[in-house]
Order: structure tokens, then C-alpha cells, then sequence
């Protein structure tokens, strides 16, 4: 039954990824059904809240159907945002496979932590948005798995192996958390993007990058003296580990296919980078190979090695596509025409995120219900950089402190601590200090809009 499970999975995303080139909302919406039924059939083989949450959007989606409430029109977009979300993450994470084949990957932490001790956090920090912005959570399963195993090979315990963990985790969860405001693979870009077709990636950009540095900044000044005090124990690679030239080269060859795919087909940056990583990678597993079969089978494996987080995204798209629908169309018209208004409907929807990720509702399901919103909004008027922007960072800063988030808990497991000790301890100032800095910066957002557009 596993088999069968997982080679639907991957049947369901290749379906998309076909829709998606070829335009076909019915076929996207096929793959979603394909998707449901996978996880619905594999529901016992789910994480508890991977299932609850698919049980709550279908049940919520079926009740609303059944009252009238969801026409055909609303089915058949939860059915493929459910298929979109899914797959999104289901070809990004593609890039892990890349990862048993390159000795740089395998010891980044000994590469990481070279140089002066003060530069570490940035340094980590930065390089884990950058890598993350190819492998997403492979990133995290990547930096957790190797430095947990790296602890254990040099026997580093007790209070050393806490230091350890918590200066260079919470800098990749942080880096990690960076993701939404400069990377085109993030989900966050990809949902508003698909929401909103006028809004485009480098829009964002200026201002994810701003926030960026601040929240680097803010990190680096938290946590230097931790890095200080671990860096003595650290082993520094000297020169250039064995395949760092040609991994670099295949991830410029990602980015070179994802700019082509832009510029000929007019296609937004997410969706060139779902078809640009499996594509690169699935090449170079072939060309290494020489054969079909294996190369099928391990990347129909490491697409069923997701299947939690891709039944929360799917479950997340419908939930959110049902909801939307319900909410009247005209709650916030008359608030979205000021400059004022703009503004409030900005920091609502920012805070909304981390606030409701601190009870266990990941970003991702608050993102959807609020971005199906969005469209209406500026129909009515609505200038929507300034939302956009406050979203982007609403998601970055939930990412963090949500305990029940995928990136909190594979932190969580690897290093064997408490994710509630992950997100609210460990990141708890951190936020209290950003969150203050990032409303400023979207007032200034706000109170720029009206000319930038």
C-alpha cells in the first residue's frame, strides 16, 4: 500500500507540474484529488497534525458544499491550490537528493565555521536563507541532521552540545526564516503571487531585503557571544572540499533555467523554480546513473519523505479557499480606500500569523485564508504593496515561533530539545525586539505606496 501511496504522490505532482505549463485549471484540479486521496488513503502514516488539519479542511470544505455555501467554481480552486501547494514543495524538495552526493553538503558545518568567530551568525544566517532558498526544508533536514551527527562523532555533550545547538540551529532557523522576504521559492511569494497575478516577486524584494538585514542584524547582536564561546571548539576546513565547484555550478544552472523561463514564457519566478529543480536535478542524478529506474525510484522516494508537510500545504490550500469564501466580499471595503486603513489591514494581517502559529496554526493556513481576501480587497480599491510586504514578514517571523511549524520541529527533533523551548525561548527576545522595527518599516511601506505606484 506505501508503494502504491507513494508513487500517486509523485504521479500527483508531475500531473501539475503538466498542468501548470499547459494552463489547464481542470488538470491542476485532478492532481488535487490525486493528492486528497493519497494522503487520505496514508492518513495513518501521517503526523497527528498533518491529519487533523486535512480532516478539519475537508470536513470544513464538505459541510460548507453541502449547505450551499462552496459552489463548483470554489471546489474546483481548493482542488488546485490544494495540487499547487503540494507540489510546490514536492519539486522544490527535489534539490535533497543532491545532498548524499556532495562531501561540501555533508560537512557544511565544518565549511560554515570557518573564519572569525564575530562573522559566524551573519554567516549562517545568510548562507542558510541561500541554501534554503533551493532546498527549502531539505535545508533544515540538511544543517539538523549534520550537526547533530557531528556532535556525536566529536563527543560533545552537556551544556558544550546545548551552546552547540542553539547558537547554530536558531541561526539556520532564522536564516531559514528569511526565505519569504528575498527568495522566489518561497510559498509565501508563490501564494500571493498566484492570488494576485499584478503582483510580482522583485515588488517585494527591496523591502524583504531591508527587513532581512535588520532581522540579521538583530540576530547578530543577540547571539555573537554564544558563537564566540563554541568557536573554539570548532574544526575549520581548510581549501575546497571535493564537488564544491560542480554543486556550484548545478544550483547556477537552477537559477539560469529559472531566469530563461521568465523571460520566454512570461511564467512567475515560483513557478519556473518547480519546473527548474526537479529538472537540474533529476539531469544530473540520469547523467550520474546511466539509468532510468533507480533515478525514478529515489526521486519518487524522496517526494514521499514529505508527505506531512505536503498534506498541511494541501490541507492549508483548501481550508483557506473555504474559508475566503465564506467571509463577505465587502467586510473591510469601506477601510482599505485610506492610507490609514491600508495600514491597519497591514499589521492585522502581519501580527495574525505569529500570533496564531503560538497556538499551533502554522503561517501557511493563515496566509491562505488571507490572501483568497486579498483579491476583492483590491478590487476595491486597496493599494496592495503594503499588505503584500507586511504578509511576507508576518510569515517570517511565524516560522519561528510556531512550535508545531515543520522547520521548529525538525529542529526540534534532530537536536532533541523541546520545540516549545525552540520558539519561544530561544527566538522570544528576538521577536520582541524585531517586531517593533519591522512595524516601522511598514508604516514607511505604507506612507511610500501611493507614489511608488
Amino acid at each position: 500500500m506505501s508503494d502504491i501511496l507513494k508513487w500517486l504522490v509523485s504521479l500527483a505532482v508531475v500531473t501539475e507540474l503538466v498542468a501548470i505549463c499547459l494552463g489547464h485549471r481542470e488538470l491542476s484540479a485532478l492532481a488535487g484529488v490525486m493528492f486528497v486521496c493519497a494522503f487520505v488513503a496514508g492518513a495513518g502514516r501521517l503526523q497527528v497534525y498533518a491529519r487533523t488539519l486535512l480532516a478539519i479542511a475537508l470536513i470544513v470544505a464538505a459541510g460548507l458544499a453541502w449547505r450551499g455555501l462552496l459552489d463548483a467554481g470554489h471546489v474546483l480552486k481548493a482542488a488546485s491550490d490544494a495540487a499547487f501547494y503540494a507540489a510546490f514543495l514536492g519539486s522544490l524538495g527535489m534539490m535533497q537528493c543532491l545532498v548524499r552526493r556532495f562531501e561540501v553538503l555533508l560537512r557544511i558545518h565544518d565549511v560554515l565555521l570557518g573564519g572569525k568567530p564575530a562573522l559566524l551568525y551573519p554567516k549562517y544566517a545568510l548562507v542558510s536563507c541561500g541554501v534554503a532558498s533551493v532546498l527549502s526544508f531539505g535545508m533544515m533536514n540538511l544543517l539538523c541532521g549534520s550537526l547533530a551527527e557531528t556532535l556525536r562523532e566529536r563527543g560533545i555533550t552537556g551544556e558544550s552540545r546545548l551552546q552547540w545547538l542553539r547558537s547554530v540551529l536558531i541561526s539556520a532557523l532564522r536564516g531559514f526564516a528569511l526565505v519569504p522576504l528575498v527568495a522566489p521559492t518561497s510559498v509565501a511569494v508563490a501564494i500571493l503571487t498566484r492570488e494576485l497575478p499584478q503582483l510580482s516577486w522583485s515588488q517585494l524584494l527591496p523591502f524583504g531585503l531591508v527587513a532581512a538585514l535588520l532581522m540579521v542584524l538583530i540576530g547578530w547582536m543577540l547571539e555573537q557571544r554564544r558563537f564566540r564561546e563554541i568557536s573554539s571548539e570548532r574544526i575549520a576546513v581548510e581549501g575546497w572540499l571535493p564537488g564544491t565547484g560542480r554543486l556550484m555550478v548545478l544550483i547556477l544552472l537552477v537559477f539560469i533555467m529559472m531566469a530563461v523561463l521568465v523571460a520566454t514564457t512570461g511564467i512567475k519566478v515560483s513557478v519556473a523554480a518547480m519546473l527548474a529543480v526537479p529538472t537540474v536535478t533529476l539531469a544530473y542524478m540520469l547523467w550520474q546513473a546511466r539509468s532510468v529506474l533507480p533515478v525514478v525510484q529515489e526521486g519518487a522516494g524522496q517526494i514521499w519523505t514529505m508527505q506531512n508537510e505536503m498534506a498541511i500545504f494541501a490541507a492549508s490550500a483548501i481550508l483557506g479557499v473555504a474559508l475566503s469564501a465564506v467571509i463577505p466580499a465587502n467586510a473591510l471595503a469601506g477601510l482599505v480606500v485610506t492610507g490609514s486603513g491600508v495600514f491597519l489591514v497591514a499589521v492585522v494581517g502581519m501580527l495574525m500569523m505569529p500570533m496564531f502559529s503560538m497556538i499551533g496554526v502554522i503561517p501557511i493556513t493563515v496566509l491562505s485564508v488571507q490572501a483568497g481576501l486579498l483579491p476583492q480587497l483590491v478590487a476595491d480599491g486597496m493599494n496592495l504593496l503594503p499588505v503584500a510586504v507586511a504578509l511576507v514578514i508576518g510569515f517570517s517571523l511565524a516560522m519561528m515561533l510556531s512550535p508545531l511549524g515543520p522547520s521548529v520541529m525538525l529542529l526540534s527533533r534532530f537536536g532533541q530539545i523541546s520545540r516549545w523551548v525552540v520558539a519561544f525561548h530561544w527566538n522570544g527576545l528576538f521577536a520582541l525586539i524585531t517586531l517593533p522595527v519591522l512595524l516601522i518599516l511598514t508604516a514607511l511601506v505604507a506612507w511610500l505606496a501611493p507614489g511608488l505606484s
